[in-house]
């Protein structure tokens, strides 16, 4: 491995010392490598304002960036310089800025609402009344843990929210029926995890506090993601939260009707795509990428993998070519899920179909794309046989 570099640990340390958010030292670390590579790789410590506005000039006429986008990386030089560095930049002297624009905010009407609702199901259904029927951020619907979500109230605690600040919102009475269905289903998953000692990962030093909250059904993620993965600090095998770009995508195959951008029935729903953060899910020339997290991929909450299976099996409605793996174990997930949802339709011939219509244009093992929800493919667990 490259050894790290001992300046860019320099601005984290002082990061999480001021307490800034983990997205602004992704931001601020980003542009401190763009600024470096932009003068060749010359160490920041042997340049000085005029290299700054020099390179906030090449960002507002050559790259036109946007006047947020250069103002938030005049504010990761000067948190270098000013934090880091200890060094008085002073006045940059005459630069060019990027100019504000004043643009008209896009908004949905309510049949386009509904349409684009209508396109969604299952958890991703429940996500999508979130953000418009309960005012959350992106962020914030996918971290929500089962301790924030009272039924009985209508209420959802919003945690650590923009300026980590706590808020209550609401939950609309159409989501109810169908939030407590998806967490029942969550809760089986949450019985295996925990008898895996699989946990979560728990705000701040909890963790430390209390050893086994992590495993508690009222820490676990209400929207938890597809696949578990072994935490590089501590080595404990967890489970994150839905990622972001997984609803990105799927809000916006939902925008063009099923997947074809030419039959994009909602030519105006940009603003249900959400913001994404910066180096995650769309991206755009002016912001700054970002590696993605350590030890889990980004597209496996949305696309769960099969697993090779005998051949001959059945699933146990009858149908062939699809079971349900672990052998009976995997009969217990089923009947489970029956139990929730009933036997009618379900998962199994969805992905069924879905496979079978990609036979042609894949070989066998490759990822299965499916539009159920993760709580939905981790408690069925289907396996594919050729």
């Amino acid at each position: 491995m490259p050894p790290k570099s001992l300046l860019l640990q320099a601005v984290r340390d002082r990061i999480k010392y001021r307490r800034l958010s983990p997205r602004t030292e992704q931001a601020y670390t980003s542009w401190i490598v763009r600024f470096i590579r932009y003068h060749r790789l010359r160490h920041p410590a042997t340049m000085g304002a005029a290299e700054v506005a020099a390179y906030l000039t090449h960002l507002a006429a050559e790259k036109q960036v946007s006047a947020g986008t250069q103002t938030q990386a005049r504010s990761a030089l000067m948190f270098l310089y000013h934090e880091v560095l200890k060094s008085d930049l002073g006045d940059l002297g005459e630069f060019t800025w990027a100019l504000p624009t004043s643009r008209l905010p896009v908004v949905l009407n309510h049949a386009e609402v509904a349409g684009l609702l209508g396109q969604l199901e299952g958890a991703m259904w429940i996500i999508g009344s979130f953000l418009y029927g309960s005012g959350l951020r992106l962020l914030e619907c996918l971290t929500l843990r089962v301790k924030d979500i009272d039924l009985d109230r209508g209420e959802i605690k919003v945690r650590a929210g923009k300026g980590n600040k706590d808020r209550i919102t609401m939950i609309p009475d159409a989501v109810k029926p169908k939030l407590q269905k998806h967490l029942a289903v969550v809760r089986l998953i949450h019985q295996r995890d925990a008898g895996a000692e699989i946990g979560v990962v728990l705000p701040g030093a909890l963790g430390r506090k209390y050893p086994r909250a992590d495993r508690e059904w009222a820490w676990y993620w209400v929207f938890p993601a597809h696949r578990t993965y072994r935490d590089v600090a501590t080595g404990n095998h967890r489970r994150h939260h839905l990622h972001e770009s997984a609803v990105q995508r799927t809000i916006k195959r939902a925008v063009f009707g099923g997947g074809d951008p030419e039959a994009g029935h909602l030519p105006h729903s940009a603003p249900l795509l959400c913001d994404p953060p910066i180096g995650v899910g769309l991206r755009h020339s002016d912001r700054p990428g970002t590696p993605w997290s350590l030890g889990r991929e980004h597209d496996d909450d949305l696309h769960p993998c099969p697993e090779p299976g005998r051949a001959g099996g059945v699933e146990p409605d009858g149908r062939p070519g699809w079971r349900p793996g672990g052998g009976e174990a995997g009969i217990k997930r089923y009947l489970a899920w029956q139990a929730v949802f009933g036997a009618s339709g379900g998962p199994a011939r969805r992905i069924q179909q879905s496979y079978t219509a990609s036979l042609a244009e894949r070989p066998f093992g490759v990822r299965a794309t499916c539009c159920w929800s993760p709580a939905e493919s981790l408690l069925f667990n289907v396996s594919a046989t050729p």
